[in-house]
Formats: structure tokens, C-alpha cells, sequence
């Protein structure tokens, strides 16, 4: 892409915010503006710069709640705000400077970001009990608990996260996935153990959903997190490795069982 084109992308993104000053985050105007304009950003300076970051960043929705209409359209509007002087500096970084067809964008390993996440899952489960004067918290009693929560953690670096998304029919029966990271390909299903879900259950339960999910045209990677903090999977390193020996070349596999004792 030369410079001319990466301006007029950036401007007409750039433009195309004036009729969306009052349209709301909720609106689908918005939506694709947000979604095309941040295409535009990965294009122009590839997807492990720091600009699709800045971008990425932007904020369009209050950060508490509950919150009023006027604290919903007060935070969009500085949203817009920021994003509109975000596209200007990058419109004049791009006209001073050009574009670098050398430099070399480290693209994320999403797969070991994901990794990461539910590593530390249980760390920050513990933490959230430690409140301020035992204010209310977040206990992560089931599996919906653990949704939840992973749901937020991955807020931190994906903007489209699909929830619940149906899969296709598989042995008569339709199933629901819990996230799908649409933009990566990945799904993310979730389990968490308990008394009557030990280490057997899981596995084949794990091993259903590895059948189901190679037919699903969005799943090129599919990561399973079991939640154990009670410790039921005795051998969690061993049943890792078996479920991911199931893995294609069409279908990724990266099985997380945590936390671990070693």
C-alpha cells in the first residue's frame, strides 16, 4: 500500500465520523465504522503496532455501572473525540514520514495471549475476594462464574468476542460454544471441575467437543480451559497431551488445565 492510499483509507474514516456524532455505540453504524476503521489501521501498520493498539484502546462506553443515557452518550462522544485526533496524527504521521515497507510487525501469538490469560485465571480469582472492606465481589462458584470472568480478561486485548455462538449439528444435536474470537479463528470453551466433573468426565466430554467443533467454518484453533481448584484432575499434564494429540492440520488444539500444583 503506498502513502496516497493509507491517507485517503485514514481520511475517509476520519470523515465518515461526522455522521455518527450522536448515533450511539449501540447503533450499527457505528459498530461497522468502528470494526472497517480499525481494519483500516491494521492494513496500513500491521496488526502488532503499536497504532492498532492506540486504536484498539479507545474507549466508547462508560467504565462504570450502572450508568444513565446522558453517562452512555457523554463516554461515546469521547470516544469519537479521541479516535477522530487518533486518525489526524496518523494521517500527518503518514504524510511526513511515508510508510516503512521494511519495518517488520511482530504479529501477536494469540494462541500463548489466551494461554497466558487462563494461567493466571486463578490468580485473579483469589484476588478479587480481597475487597475493600469486604465489599461484594465476584465468587467463582461454577462454570458461568468462570465464563464471566474469562469474559472480562479477554476484553483486555479482543474487541469481537461472540458468545454462545451455535455449532453445527453434530450426531443429530446442535451445541453452543462459549467464545468465539471471530477475527482469530479461535474458539474458547470453557469447563470447570467439581465432585460429579472429575478428570474422566472431562476428558471425554473435551474429546465430544473436539469432534464437534472440526466442522464449524470459524474454528481454525480450538483452546479448552478447565478451571480446577479443587483439584480433581490428578494427572492434568497427561490428559493435556492426550486431547491435544487430536489436533489437524485443519484444526489447532491447546488444552489448559489450571491452576497446577507443579
Amino acid at each position: 500500500m503506498d502513502r496516497t492510499q493509507a491517507i485517503e483509507l485514514l481520511k475517509k474514516k476520519h470523515d465518515d465520523q461526522s455522521v455518527l456524532l450522536k448515533a450511539g455505540n449501540d447503533s450499527q453504524d457505528f459498530q461497522k465504522w468502528h470494526r472497517d476503521a480499525e481494519v483500516v489501521v491494521r492494513k496500513i501498520f500491521g496488526d502488532g503496532s503499536r497504532h492498532v493498539e492506540e486504536f484498539t484502546r479507545i474507549n466508547f462506553s462508560p467504565m462504570f455501572f450502572p450508568s444513565s443515557p446522558a453517562d452512555k452518550m457523554n463516554a461515546y462522544e469521547k470516544g469519537m473525540g479521541r479516535a477522530k485526533t487518533l486518525l489526524l496524527s496518523l494521517i500527518d504521521e503518514v504524510n511526513q514520514f511515508g510508510l516503512d515497507d521494511q519495518e517488520v510487525h511482530t504479529p501477536i501469538d494469540v494462541m500463548n495471549l489466551v494461554e497466558k490469560i487462563c494461567l493466571k485465571f486463578h490468580s485473579v480469582a483469589r484476588q478479587l475476594q480481597a475487597r475493600h472492606n469486604n465489599r461484594e465481589t465476584l465468587t467463582v462458584a461454577d462454570e458461568y462464574d468462570v465464563q464471566d470472568l474469562l469474559h472480562a480478561l479477554l476484553r483486555i486485548h479482543f474487541v469481537d468476542i461472540r458468545q454462545e455462538e451455535w455449532t453445527p449439528s453434530f450426531a443429530g444435536a446442535a451445541s453452543r460454544l462459549d467464545f468465539l474470537l471471530k477475527d482469530e479463528r479461535i474458539v474458547i470453551e470453557v469447563k470447570k471441575t467439581r465432585p460429579s466433573l472429575k478428570a474422566a468426565d472431562v476428558g471425554k466430554e473435551l474429546a465430544v467437543d473436539i469432534a464437534r467443533y472440526r466442522s464449524h467454518p470459524d474454528c481454525g484453533c480450538l483452546i479448552c480451559f478447565v478451571y480446577d481448584p479443587g483439584g480433581y484432575i490428578g494427572n492434568p499434564n497427561g490428559i493435556e497431551r492426550d486431547l491435544e494429540k487430536l489436533a489437524t492440520s485443519e484444526l489447532k488444539i491447546r488444552v489448559i488445565i489450571a491452576p497446577k500444583d507443579s
